[in-house]
């Protein structure tokens, strides 16, 4: 196991469980000092994991490990995450992992208005806000990497005729969130290129079956769909240690992977997990 994270500071927002617990896990493993970001602090009966749940895992790597209850949606709450790790860290953020997201699910004829603004707020607004509240440290340090997960779910529809797949137009407020937070990406990358900062962001070729997208979708899709968390976590963790002219790029997990021979590996970082 590398410790190439060593003596970086890394925030990962959605970290309660499912793909952030597992790239929280990952950057631990590898010797990052890590700030957890989620709404749930304590496990419930609804959904497994917590904040708690993962810094536990965490903090067995020798890292210095903290956490920021917040929900993203709420101004104010948004407002503390940075200055907060900043101060558990000890010193300004290095890596910034947009994991968080609100997936609404309904038709998009039928979506409320407030359906609407808790997926913007959380989805898009959120990513970027804290992307600016980080990029000054990054830029008097020199260096930086934002990575934003973004879906599939923010292509095009062929057509017509049109297929929305199983769930029909349920994903499309979704999708169209995440559309924009590719684009956030892509301005971000722009804005802040010759500076040292990387901003990417990479998403599964289709899904990842993890506790979220499995109380969303359940066994509406086949299961050879579905890549493992420890593929997106490998590609997410890649783009957090990736040279200064990779930025400004949309990617798709797998296809980062097979395209820059990464090994998949366990999430803490050891043996190649099996295929």
């Amino acid at each position: 196991m590398t410790r190439r994270f060593a003596g970086r500071r890394a925030v990962v927002t959605g970290a309660s469980r499912g793909i952030g617990a597992g790239i929280a896990e990952r950057l631990a493993a590898e010797g990052a000092d890590v700030v957890l970001v989620a709404r749930t602090l304590d496990a419930g009966d609804d959904m497994p994991g917590s904040l708690r749940d993962t810094q536990r895992v965490c903090e067995k790597y020798g890292t210095r490990v903290g956490h920021v209850v917040a929900d993203l949606t709420d101004d104010e709450a948004r407002a503390r995450v940075v200055p907060s790790a900043v101060e558990t860290l000890g010193g300004p953020v290095d890596i910034l992992v947009n994991n968080a997201a609100a997936a609404v699910a309904a038709d998009i004829t039928e979506v409320t208005a407030r359906q609407q603004r808790i997926a913007l707020e959380c989805n898009a607004i959120a990513p970027l806000c804290l992307a600016q509240a980080v990029i000054p440290g990054m830029r008097e340090a020199g260096a930086g990497w934002i990575v934003n997960l973004t879906s599939a779910g923010a292509n095009l529809h062929a057509g017509p005729p049109f297929y929305l797949g199983p769930q029909g137009s349920a994903m499309e407020l979704y999708g169209t969130t995440k559309a924009a937070l590719n684009r956030i990406t892509s301005g971000l990358a722009g804005d802040v290129y010759g500076t040292g900062i990387r901003v990417n962001a990479v998403g599964p070729r289709v899904a990842v079956m993890s506790e979220g997208m499995k109380a969303i979708i359940g066994d509406q899709l086949p299961a050879e769909l579905f890549e493992s968390k420890r593929e997106i976590v490998e590609a997410v963790v890649a783009l957090c240690d990736c040279p200064a002219d990779l930025t400004g790029q949309v990617l798709v997990s797998l296809d980062l992977i097979a395209d820059r021979g990464l090994t998949v590996r366990e999430l803490d970082g050891t043996a190649p997990a099996p295929r």
